[in-house]
């Protein structure tokens, strides 16, 4: 089933079901423009068979980051230079979706030390600063900047927009009752928590028009005590099924409780897990009518064979294994593979390396290939892990002088 073509509700049709989904490529320039190196890997991408390509965190607001080096998508955008992206992308038959995101309080301190947020509960981790609950004002505003966003997007050739309601940023602390508690109008109970984002979905989909893809990616649950459930999410899908739009996509977690970094060794299991959020969507596409795209784990053609078939997702969705090997969904088709890269399960266990090794390893990779061209499996994870840190230390310095900062 993983080749066969989906026709989204909005009439939209993917070619097969496999998803790039977001990652934070944090390849822009100090200005946050995208880069040749950024276009050249969003073509890659394309021409290696995957139906959907989704641009990592790209955010509506260029005072709430999630890294120095992300894409922005506001009125100060290259124009030209975000439509080669697009068109790069396009290239070889995929679609993409700018995945539209405000960071609020998870925006590293030395970007900005009082970000916005729905309340001013701070990040429990170093390096992040003290929030500012956001006003009635400066809401209606952050739904305006999403809007324009996504109305930039549809200009520039996208194919739609992804709005990002997971890993604890600014719509997915709304919908949490541990961060937001306010209350007003926009929290307490459930649907005054999902007020903030039903509200961007509508204004949206109001913009960009009914042809235009708008997705949502949600947790399943944020896996924190007092935080989003299980139940909350089956009935936030529910509702953002109401508003129209074409898929959700099912993670989990957040900064704090990185469920959807993590990683299992070959030391820590004999059996290792995939599709670790699969059991979770099982229960919101059995709520929904419309698509279910499921990310986290998967690595094996039979496990996504299996989901598709079974009912438990429509489009599945992977991260990692791209920027290992980015033509890894031709190989599927083909039959040449049946599994697709896993080199983190050959990394010592996660207690055994520094706090977010695995996942800066990553993002390494994902630098060489925006500046180097390709990735490079020989470097350790913990100097790989050492590079990125200096990666973002210059990205910051970097984006802060052009800032003026």
């Amino acid at each position: 089933m993983i080749e066969q073509p989906l026709k989204l509700p909005n009439g939209t049709l993917l070619k097969n079901r496999i998803v790039k989904s977001a990652m934070s490529e944090a390849l822009a320039d100090a200005h946050n423009n995208t880069t040749d190196g950024h276009i050249n890997l969003f073509e890659r991408w394309g021409e290696g068979g995957a139906a959907l390509l989704i641009t990592g965190n790209t955010p509506v607001d260029r005072w709430h980051l999630e890294h120095a080096g992300n894409f922005v998508l506001d009125e100060k955008t290259d124009a030209e230079q975000t439509k080669r992206l697009t068109a790069a992308a396009k290239k070889h038959g995929a679609k993409i979706l700018a995945q539209l995101a405000h960071a609020g309080r998870q925006v590293p301190e030395a970007i900005n030390p009082t970000p916005l947020s729905v309340s001013e509960l701070k990040l429990d981790l170093p390096g992040y600063g003290q929030p500012k609950s956001a006003t009635e004002e400066e809401l209606q505003a952050t739904i305006a900047k999403f809007v324009t966003s996504a109305g930039l997007a549809k200009d520039y050739g996208f194919d739609g927009v992804q709005i990002h309601a997971a890993h604890g940023y600014l719509l997915s602390s709304s919908l949490s009752p541990r961060i937001n508690m306010r209350d007003d109008a926009w929290g307490g109970s459930l649907e005054k928590r999902a007020r903030l984002v039903l509200s961007v979905v509508r204004a949206v989909r109001e913009k960009v028009g009914k042809d235009f893809i708008v997705a949502v990616k949600l947790n399943s649950s944020d896996f924190q005590k007092g935080g989003f459930s299980h139940e909350d999410s089956i009935e936030t899908a529910k509702m953002l099924e109401k508003e129209g739009v074409d898929f959700i996509e099912i993670s989990g977690g957040n900064f704090e409780t990185p469920v959807a970094y993590a990683h299992k060794s070959k030391q820590e299991s004999t059996k290792i897990r995939e599709a670790y959020f699969l059991e979770y969507a099982k229960d919101i596409k059995a709520a929904l009518d419309i698509p279910v795209m499921v990310t986290g784990g998967f690595r094996s053609r039979e496990v996504m064979e299996n989901a598709l078939t079974n009912g438990d997702a429509d489009l599945i969705g992977i991260g990692r294994p791209f920027i290992i090997d980015p033509e890894f969904p031709s190989k599927l088709f083909t039959g040449d593979m049946d599994m697709i890269p896993a080199v983190e399960r050959d990394f010592p266990p996660a207690q055994d390396l520094p706090r977010g090794a695995v996942l800066n390893w990553f993002c390494h990779q994902l630098a060489l290939h925006g500046t180097a061209g390709d990735s490079d499996l020989s470097v350790p994870v913990v100097e790989g892990h050492e590079k990125y840190l200096d990666y973002i230390e210059t990205s910051t310095k970097r984006l802060l002088e052009t800032r003026g900062q």
